[in-house]
């Protein structure tokens, strides 16, 4: 069950250092996550959908990036945390799932090792439950023999078997959220699934919140509650996964679910984007970049539009006014 609010972000605007010149890259980004909800955050590769994720965990450059706007997890505010409470909160109030385990895991430490490793830091158990934890948590992703597990490296597990284990390691310390970065790429269908049974027990036995970024919009109908769809680093759309999911409006969005084989849709053809996501140095945010890849609409959109996302229908927000007068070019006539 959805509970009361857990993560909020408000006007969250990243920029990059490049070249000597700072480039905005996320821009004026609202957000909220209840406990117990799963979010899907949608978009193609370079929207910036894991920027947005690695500034709510903090794993951005300090150095080469700026974030603005507020972003607070049960009202503590996580922007320009100091260190020391950046890492107690990082594992211990936020898990995190990456995309790529192999990549993740440390190739010369056992698997029992690491998950330890993650106690020690947060000092949320006693050094006696180690043993004891990490066997429970093996258990609770779903390994078989959670003991034998423990004593291998990760190059002896198979790719869902890493994937579990991430998953072990996100939830070690009991957070109250997850962000969960592309769970299941390059998984087949069947661990897949598996994976996301895993997610979703989780969240049902802790309330736990969860941030699932995906292109994957198959995955989203399976287990999201509500869909947040970002291009160009703005979040064009934001609803219920049943409401947008039946009445989708933002042309991207529309766009998205008809080039996805996954999705029911009444044509058989697949449909392909024209162009691609801009580059950074070529993003205007008080525009809808999305036109820029509908040519056919230019004379016929405003491209100019206001920050805010309007409420369109109940509870289904959307950026800008193309919606209101978009066809794909086979509709027009």
């Amino acid at each position: 069950m959805v509970g009361d609010d857990l993560l909020n972000a408000k006007k969250v605007t990243v920029s990059f250092l490049i070249n000597g010149e700072w480039q905005t890259g996320i821009y004026d980004v609202d957000l909220d996550i209840a406990h117990g909800e799963v979010l899907a955050l949608v978009g193609e590769s370079g929207s910036g959908k894991s920027t947005f994720a690695t500034s709510v965990i903090g794993l951005h450059n300090k150095k080469q990036t700026h974030v603005t706007g507020s972003i607070t997890l049960d009202g503590q505010e996580l922007i320009d945390l100091p260190d020391a409470e950046e890492n107690r909160v990082r594992g211990e109030k936020i898990g995190m799932i990456f995309q790529d385990p192999l990549a993740a895991l440390n190739p010369l430490m056992k698997i029992g090792q690491q998950i330890q490793e993650t106690l020690d830091i947060h000092d949320v158990y006693q050094k006696d439950q180690y043993h004891a934890r990490v066997i429970e948590l093996l258990d609770e992703v779903g390994i078989v023999n959670p003991e034998r597990t423990a004593k291998q490296y990760p190059h002896e597990l198979s790719g869902g078997m890493r994937q579990r284990v991430m998953i072990a390691l996100a939830i070690a310390n009991d957070p109250d959220l997850i962000i969960a970065d592309e769970p299941t790429t390059a998984l087949d269908t069947t661990i897949q699934a598996q994976i996301l049974d895993v997610l979703l027990e989780i969240r049902d036995r802790k309330e736990t919140g969860i941030l699932l970024i995906t292109h994957d919009l198959g995955v989203v109908a399976e287990v999201a509650d509500s869909v947040a769809v970002m291009y160009a680093g703005q979040i064009v759309e934001k609803a219920s996964v049943q409401e947008l999911f039946e009445h989708p409006l933002h042309p991207y969005t529309r766009s998205l679910l008809r080039s996805n084989p996954e999705v029911d849709r009444e044509d058989d053809e697949l449909y392909v984007i024209p162009g691609t996501v801009p580059a950074l140095s070529e993003m205007d945010h008080h525009k809808d970049l999305f036109l820029q890849r509908v040519p056919w609409m230019q004379d016929e959109a405003d491209v100019d539009i206001p920050d805010e996302l309007v409420e369109a229908r109940p509870n289904h927000f959307v950026r800008g006014t193309a919606w209101r007068t978009f066809e794909f070019p086979d509709q027009k006539g």
